[in-house]
């Protein structure tokens, strides 16, 4: 009984921490957002103008710089991520006429970003300070200053930084954003630059990268046996076949479970009443009017279409504008690349 009270106030203890983190970073924020102002419009034009956004800080603060260079390049935004140790030994050498600095630190006093700005100044760089304490050392070098701060860090000892690491974390996402609607950047591009990850693929795979056309195509013209059928069938190995007119247009689809459900349906047939499988044709086993899709469809839209049904389906006709039939697409096709 003893230990089952003692786990409960653990449990109970934990729980609260963990709200009260919650709830004092969210307070940081709530209040960064209340702050923001003109300094904010020019560090957003000044970087929006820029060729390339160099970005510094040391510790924490250069781990959350280094995110926001991320974020910012993969939105549109050129950006590197400098050490400014680093930087006062010759990786400065990267910066152009054109580009800016952003500047991170909690305390407006870090003794490596001090030294590494008379270079910065000499080298006519606009410098922008994301800035825990603006009356600061940096807070004063700047030339434009983004309040930072916050009233007590979310560590329990004060002194760890949390809120104000958070805080610079929604800062720089707030910068990127805002820098995104400047530029206009769309989801293509956005695409172009995360060609291989599940995004990139979501926005450009489109289902004509993934058919299977031309002679890879299981077709049949329009009225075709149940051998023909089944030869076709087994002869493309897709499952299926597309039912065709003298144009090419998609009557119909037949799939290896239209002709199984058939033959099942023989085979419970009174033994008097068997279906003379010679006899069968398309008219027989198709399904007319099918779901289908379009060779510019995203993959990801025609996984939908197959999901998303009372029944779902494991393959689509792939149709153009105009009916013609150029192939088909199944759901193990869409698997395969990833999605």
């Amino acid at each position: 009984m003893i230990l089952s009270t003692t786990v409960s106030l653990f449990t109970t203890n934990i729980l609260s921490e963990a709200q009260r983190v919650f709830a004092d970073e969210i307070t940081a924020l709530q209040q960064a957002q209340a702050r923001l102002s003109e300094p904010f419009v020019r560090a957003v034009t000044t970087m929006w103008q820029a060729r390339t956004v160099l970005v510094f800080g040391v510790g924490k603060s250069g781990l959350i710089g280094q995110k926001i260079s991320a974020t910012l390049t993969s939105t549109g935004t050129r950006a590197t991520s400098i050490h400014p140790t680093d930087a006062l030994h010759g990786d400065i050498g990267i910066a152009e006429q054109g580009d800016c600095c952003l500047l991170l630190s909690k305390s407006g006093s870090t003794a490596e970003l001090l030294a590494l700005m008379p270079t910065l100044k000499r080298l006519n760089l606009p410098t922008i300070g994301l800035l825990g304490t603006l009356d600061s050392p940096l807070g004063h070098l700047c030339d434009i200053v983004l309040d930072g701060s916050v009233l007590r860090e979310a560590c329990p000892l004060g002194v760890a930084p949390m809120s104000s690491t958070t805080l610079a974390l929604v800062m720089g996402d707030a910068l990127a954003a805002a820098l995104m609607r400047a530029r206009n950047f769309t989801a293509e591009q956005f695409a172009d630059v995360h060609a291989a990850g599940q995004l990139g693929k979501n926005l450009t795979l489109r289902v004509r990268d993934v058919m299977h056309s031309a002679g890879n195509m299981p077709v049949v013209r329009y009225p075709s046996t149940f051998r023909q059928i089944l030869t076709e069938i087994t002869a493309k190995g897709l499952g299926c076949v597309c039912v065709v007119d003298e144009l090419a247009h998609l009557v119909g689809i037949v799939t290896d479970g239209d002709i199984r459900r058939t033959l099942e349906h023989d085979t419970n047939s009174d033994a008097n009443h068997h279906t003379n499988l010679d006899a069968l044709t398309t008219d027989d086993l198709m399904t007319r009017h099918p779901v289908t899709t379009s060779p510019e469809a995203l993959v990801g839209a025609a996984l939908a279409q197959m999901e998303h049904r009372t029944k779902q389906i494991n393959v689509l006709p792939v149709v153009r504008d105009d009916g013609t039939c150029v192939g088909v697409v199944r759901v193990h096709d869409i698997v395969r690349t990833g999605m």
